[in-house]
């Protein structure tokens, strides 16, 4: 009977054709098994130069130190600390909707899951680079690991929460690689099982662990990925918590506020999902995967992205209330007067930051506008500019002009080389998804295999067929 179905035939497939295991299984591993195309070359050899020149703007800071950047005695972040933040942002979207999206049984999810997580993973590498290259002396790095004291009074500063940092990101980063390598481990096998040349039979062996199929090897990966989920929803939560902490806890005015956890947070998703949104238009494009990457997702996408720019857009207003509630005049001229007025040296920052993150997300109230791919990819890629600009103006407009004129800062911008080491790490993000998605699936083939026959295209017309056929059916046997 139709009533006692569980998926809603109200909802728009999201396996589009007419799709079987068979036919899932070659659209997605025919990227890997074959060449790369002409367009993955091009983007993968922009990739390499730009990490090439953030190599090369990163030795120079080691070698001739920190004063490579234009940073100086009131703005000590500068773009650094502004992009930790922001690729920790963007690392956020993958586990949010590979782990609470999975307890939730969401079955969205299985299209873009695969590409979120392994974001997640490569937008973590490349932002854990910033605090250990801003400190300079890197090869004292281990400095802030808290292991026995064998350096007399030296200990590191267990109430720093830069030291917070530490733990809240390896332990996100090791959980969020567990959850992604697992959910590969039916897919490898797939591969292993079908490779031909013998290097490749060799390597999805050794990196699929022995998969078989087997009904213990599913029951095993089934109560790992909940274990995993469970353990990573917190993270999801915990991490950016701690990275505002790296405001929060002090006294600046304009950091010093308890919205910073919930308000990152917030930002985090918004920033993540408009990530996703980027990578996924251009590799369903690129790898010819429309029919797995359904405008169905983009339109479900869209919908968390203008609830988050929404949420972060009442945190910028309560931010704006507060200095003026508080009457605190040092908070008051962090917000209305190096931020809020247009006419100061970073007010542009500002401005830039609310039309981007508060007023543009705000057109996918319309669903024509949420569901068109154009639109969509426009509007992710304003949307993580907008969130670039708002860590930009949390750090520099909040600390360029101390508490007395003498210590007010000269004009801050980056040197070429903190623009190399940002570009760089571009380089690496996108370098390390052209190579996963050559040699791995960029969708899970068994997910989008278990939601086949509930929620593929052909399957939701025959229960369509089936629904009309049913009344008529049970009036016909009622009669006689």
């Amino acid at each position: 009977m139709a009533s006692l179905r569980y998926e809603s035939q109200v909802r728009a497939p999201l396996v589009n054709g007419d799709k079987n295991y068979h036919q899932i299984t070659e659209d997605i591993v025919r990227p890997i098994e074959g060449n790369p195309s002409r367009l993955w070359w091009i983007g993968f050899l922009i990739a390499v130069a730009l990490l090439c020149f953030g190599i090369f703007s990163v030795t120079r800071e080691v070698i001739y130190g920190v004063g490579q950047w234009n940073l100086h005695k009131t703005i000590g972040w500068g773009w650094d600390i502004t992009n930790f933040v922001w690729w920790i942002g963007i690392g956020h979207a993958g586990t949010l909707i590979s782990a609470i999206l999975l307890l939730f049984r969401q079955g969205w999810r299985t299209g873009v899951n695969r590409a979120a997580e392994a974001m997640t993973i490569f937008a973590v590498i490349c932002a854990g680079q910033f605090p250990i290259w801003h400190m300079g002396r890197v090869w004292l790095a281990f400095f802030v690991l808290p292991y026995p004291n064998t350096r007399g009074p030296l200990w590191p500063n267990f109430n720093s929460a830069l030291l917070w940092d530490v733990f809240a990101i390896s332990t996100y980063f090791t959980v969020s690689l567990l959850f992604w390598y697992t959910g590969l481990l039916p897919d490898l096998a797939t591969i292993r099982d079908r490779a031909r040349l013998k290097w490749r039979k060799f390597f999805y062996g050794l990196v699929s662990f022995g998969w078989s199929g087997s009904t213990k090897h599913w029951q095993r990966h089934e109560a790992l990925a909940l274990v995993l989920a469970g353990l990573s929803t917190p993270l999801v939560l915990s991490v950016h918590t701690i990275v505002s902490f790296d405001f929060a806890t002090s006294v600046i005015p304009g950091w010093h506020t308890t919205i910073f956890p919930p308000y990152f947070v917030a930002g985090a998703i918004f920033s993540g999902f408009a990530m996703v949104q980027s990578l996924l238009v251009i590799t369903r494009k690129v790898l010819k995967l429309e029919d797995y990457i359904t405008i169905e997702h983009i339109d479900v996408m869209n919908k968390v992205i203008v609830l988050t720019g929404s949420i972060v857009g009442c945190a910028y207003l309560t931010e704006l209330f507060i200095a003026w509630y508080s009457q605190n005049p040092f908070e008051k001229y962090a917000f209305f007067q190096t931020r809020a007025n247009g006419f100061m040296p970073y007010g542009w920052s500002y401005y830039i930051m609310m039309g981007c993150n508060v007023l543009s997300p705000q057109i996918f109230w319309f669903r024509k506008l949420r569901r068109n791919v154009t639109v969509t990819f426009f509007m992710s890629v304003i949307v993580n500019i907008g969130m670039w600009f708002e860590r930009f103006v949390i750090i520099v407009t909040s600390i360029f002009r101390d508490y007395v004129p003498s210590a007010w800062a000269t004009y801050y911008a980056p040197s070429i080389y903190e623009i190399g080491f940002y570009l760089g790490t571009f380089g690496l993000f996108f370098t390390c998804y052209f190579l996963f998605s050559k040699f791995f699936p960029v969708i899970a083939v068994a997910e989008i295999k278990h939601i086949l026959k509930r929620s593929g295209e052909n399957y939701k017309q025959k229960m369509d067929e089936e629904e009309k056929e049913t009344p008529e059916k049970f009036a016909h046997e009622f009669a006689h």
